[in-house]
């Protein structure tokens, strides 16, 4: 009996690894998200075509921006696509940027999520079998080939995993070339991409860049690949000069934030004076607190292109983070007045506004950020700043229901349900926002519920 339980015990135990193995391999890490009109832009411009090419509702796909420098690309449920930093850092051309975004596309409209955790199901039973025939085995006096059989059972779980991996990885392949033929584009970014890191083949999961972990590559992959590229029409369609120009400048307001001054300087030195190295640099100015080389920056580029929203929302950006908050006004309210559909670009005009505090731009604060909350309802933060100005416009009913519904976008439901039930104690019944509190506190307590059973 005690020897019975031991092999249960390592059974159990190799479950478990199996286990943690997929789930880890499956789940992104929690990464900070970064928000960027110019760079979210670019890349909807370079996905939203792709997606209509797969069927595919443009704005039921969310993309977003991960906060890191490892080379990365994913797809979750909802049909939510992640781009680390590192993956568009490490793109040579938007065609190589756009080949992946259609590979993730692929995994979307093929249905992928759904059939991988099919395998998944799957490599449990592999593993369940072979671990069950291992453990007979012992039981039936057969020690050593059942040890045998007992510790490869893992294996046989993983290897089913790897092989349905790997068919939806070719079949994502096939889509993306398909979609870039529907959209007039060249397929062979992709392939270039995968030539480059052709190498991760050989590596050990470990050593390979997360991209390669949940995208295993293979060279028959990349062949079967490059074939079908070849024979389309549009295998040697370029990117425009637009395209390559978006994607520099998107680059360098990347590396500007993200990497040391110093390192700025000397990827971008001031020899350089193309548009994408002054970007950089005024970035890079801006945070080593050289305010007037950062303005200075920005107002060459704004000199060549007075109708970019971008460089206007750049200098109110470093204005107002350096504490001057009422000459940020002008270049923002230049950058909304240009670009007026952008719901980021509206926030930062109001979180200035805020600051100046003056009845007037109170008012203007609240009218853009409730133009901006039509646009992005669950922006936390442009609720945060609607209750400051509700609070400064001595509203303190709709203050605690702006808080509700920013702590509702968060998922911090005990807090929305309490704010949602002392706004509406001054809210008129039945307003929108007095009904919008009342929804609110329903849906708080249904999750607050399920919380509970989950924790008995």
């Amino acid at each position: 009996m005690k020897k019975l339980f031991s092999i249960l015990k390592c059974f159990c135990t190799i479950f478990l690894a199996l286990t943690f193995s997929i789930s880890t391999s499956l789940n992104a890490n929690a990464q900070s998200l970064l928000r960027d009109t110019e760079i979210e832009a670019t890349l909807r411009a370079y996905t939203d075509p792709i997606l209509r090419a797969a069927n595919l509702n443009s704005s039921s796909v969310d993309l977003y921006l991960v906060n890191d420098k490892s080379l990365n690309a994913f797809v979750t449920r909802g049909q939510n696509i992640f781009i680390h930093t590192g993956l568009i850092l490490e793109a040579e051309t938007p065609n190589q940027l756009k080949g992946v975004l259609a590979h993730e596309s692929g995994h979307i409209a093929g249905g992928h999520l759904v059939r991988r955790d099919q395998s998944n199901k799957s490599a449990y039973g592999a593993m369940l079998i072979a671990a069950g025939i291992g453990i007979a085995a012992i039981l039936a006096g057969e020690s050593g080939a059942g040890a045998t059989i007992l510790a490869g059972s893992q294996q046989f779980g993983t290897i089913d995993v790897l092989a349905h991996s790997r068919i939806n990885e070719a079949s994502a392949d096939q889509a993306a070339a398909k979609y870039l033929e529907i959209t007039g584009q060249s397929g062979k970014g992709l392939v270039e991409f995968f030539e480059k890191f052709r190498y991760q083949e050989v590596l050990s999961n470990a050593r390979r860049y997360p991209y390669f972990r949940g995208h295993p590559l293979s060279s028959d992959r990349i062949d079967k690949l490059r074939e079908v590229t070849s024979e389309s029409q549009y295998a040697n369609v370029k990117d425009t000069p637009e395209e390559i120009k978006a994607m520099a400048m998107a680059k360098a307001k990347l590396i500007g934030f993200l990497d040391a001054p110093q390192t700025v300087f000397s990827k971008y030195p001031p020899t350089d004076t193309s548009k994408p190295a002054r970007y950089a640099r005024a970035v890079a100015h801006y945070r080593a607190a050289d305010l007037r080389n950062a303005i200075k920056s920005i107002d060459t580029l704004i000199a060549d292109e007075p109708e970019n929203p971008y460089f206007y929302e750049l200098k109110g950006q470093i204005y107002h983070e350096s504490g001057k908050g009422k000459l940020a006004l002008a270049p923002l309210r230049e950058a909304v007045r240009l670009m007026p559909q952008a719901p980021l670009l509206e926030i930062a005009l109001a979180q200035s506004l805020i600051e100046v505090d003056t009845p007037q731009a109170i008012a203007s604060a609240t009218k853009h950020l409730k133009s901006a909350l039509q646009k992005e309802n669950t922006n936390s933060y442009a609720w945060y700043l609607l209750s400051q100005a509700y609070d400064r416009d001595d509203e303190p009913s709709l203050a605690r229901y702006a808080i509700a519904e920013q702590a509702f976008a968060m998922g911090d439901y005990n807090r929305a349900r309490s704010f949602a039930m002392r706004s509406q104690t001054g809210l008129n019944n039945p307003s929108a926002q007095w009904r919008r509190a009342s929804d609110i506190i329903v849906v708080a307590e249904i999750h607050l519920a399920k919380k509970r059973n989950r924790r008995r």
